[in-house]
């Protein structure tokens, strides 16, 4: 049913809601799975070098993945804050706030690389690393950090697109960086010809060369479609970073408990490190598949809060969440039937006791876990940075309590760690929920007045 008049701009939701959302889910779902499917072929890559250089892989993705995702609010916040300008046609607000969110993204990167690059083997061994592990580790995240500001420009445009509802351009890009990063693989970690067998700096290299040519692809594409704001108005660094601060600790909260489940899993040993390797890759595929419905609800929240139509925003949030749990359900089955192929694909012999179990309950999580992406998302469009500060901090506190409970050379390490995982999850998906039904707090889907709601 379309808007009555002066209810704001008419957007293909309002009309057709589920080909809307799937027409520009899609393309998301596929350029979010192609960086965690090379993640899985970077596994199956390295397994063949041995547990020890596959547990270090783990050690090394789960450092500076973590490290780069903290800085995802300058994805997060420049997506949100085009998306609310696309609502309200103020083309030049969403230039002039994406071409800072760049510069920062640049100058975060170079000021990465500076402190990581020396402080490679402390980051190694607070994750649990010893030995060759340590070694190995050191020489992965050393590596990868030349592509360092490569990957913040990446997040940074990729969010700038998405908030102009341009959900196709980082889906190419995406293709063209994972596609290269297979081919290199290959060839430097193996060797062929003339060019020598790097092993696991192989793998570091590949990522680091194709995040570059992602990042100057994106770059002229954002000229082309936005232009650049040569004269940033520095004030508004005060406002970006202030409102980056609750997505920052919120993404901390969350990196947190990630490295300390890793840290838990590498001190059981190879054999379990490995296996959490494995369910960690496997786990971020799922997570970024079933993150395409809460990035496109992410921008069509904000484009209708942008417009002032709260009731259209609501709408979003049902029809979106129906998407995705029932996505949810379908990759939790096909996880279940096909144990036995990932065993062979990502799991050494020696890691095959802890993985069972704990992949069950990785099945089994992944519906809850379609929800608290999603309302992540939704939260993100309405610009509700406190209250997802908040809730994950109630979330990790539950969660990392389990994990303290936990004995690093007990027997089923792994299968407690995701026992911990599960509670961590529920607790924010309840949450997430909580806050647009009924409303808790001081909800942005509760205004004083409301439309009657339209069907779903």
């Amino acid at each position: 049913m379309a808007p009555p008049p002066g209810a704001g701009p008419v957007h293909s939701f309002q009309s057709s809601p589920h080909r809307t959302l799937i027409a520009l889910s899609l393309p998301v779902l596929f350029s979010m799975i192609a960086e965690p499917l090379t993640g899985l072929v970077d596994t199956a890559f390295v397994a063949r070098l041995g547990a020890s250089p596959l547990a270090a892989l783990g050690v090394g993705t789960a450092a500076l993945s973590s490290t780069f995702w903290i800085f995802n609010f300058l994805s997060i916040g420049t997506q949100t804050e085009v998306a609310q300008a696309l609502g309200r046609g103020d083309r030049e607000r969403a230039k002039a706030i994406t071409s800072l969110a760049l510069i920062l993204s640049a100058l975060f990167g170079l000021l990465l690389m500076a402190i990581l690059f020396s402080g490679a083997g402390v980051v190694a061994r607070l994750l649990g690393a010893a030995g060759q592990v340590e070694a190995d580790a050191i020489v992965y995240i050393r590596y990868r950090l030349v592509g360092g500001p490569a990957v913040l420009l990446l997040l940074t445009a990729f969010g700038a697109l998405r908030g102009l509802q341009d959900m196709r351009t980082p889906l190419w890009i995406a293709l063209a960086i994972n596609g290269l990063n297979i081919g290199l693989d290959a060839l430097l970690i193996f060797g062929w010809g003339p060019v020598p067998a790097l092993g696991i700096a192989g793998a570091a290299l590949a990522s680091a060369a194709s995040q570059w040519l992602g990042a100057g692809w994106v770059l002229a594409v954002i000229g082309r479609r936005l232009g650049f704001a040569w004269r940033v108005d520095w004030s508004e660094v005060t406002q970006l970073l202030s409102v980056g601060r609750d997505l920052f600790i919120r993404t901390g909260l969350l990196t947190l408990f990630l490295l300390l489940a890793t840290r838990i899993a590498t001190q059981a040993g190879a054999g379990s490190g490995a296996a959490y390797t494995a369910i960690r890759q496997v786990f971020i595929f799922t997570a970024l598949f079933l993150d395409a419905f809460a990035i496109t609800a992410q921008s069509l929240v904000g484009f209708f809060i942008g417009a002032g139509q709260i009731q259209q925003a609501r709408r979003v949030v049902a029809i979106s969440s129906l998407w995705a749990l029932a996505t949810g359900c379908a990759l939790g089955l096909a996880m279940w039937l096909g144990e036995s192929y990932v065993t062979q694909l990502l799991v050494p012999a020696e890691a095959g006791p802890a993985f069972g179990p704990a992949w069950l309950i990785s099945a089994l999580l992944q519906p809850p876990s379609a929800l608290a992406f999603l309302t992540d998302g939704v939260h993100w469009g309405t610009g509700d940075y406190a209250f997802l500060r908040n809730a994950t901090g109630i979330a990790t506190t539950a969660g990392g309590l389990g994990l303290a409970l936990i004995d690093p050379l007990g027997e089923s390490t792994v299968t407690w760690i995701m026992v911990a995982t599960t509670v961590w999850v529920l607790t924010r998906a309840g949450l997430g929920l909580l806050r647009v039904w009924p409303g808790i707090g001081r909800s942005p889907f509760r205004p004083a007045s409301e439309a009657a709601p339209q069907p779903l």
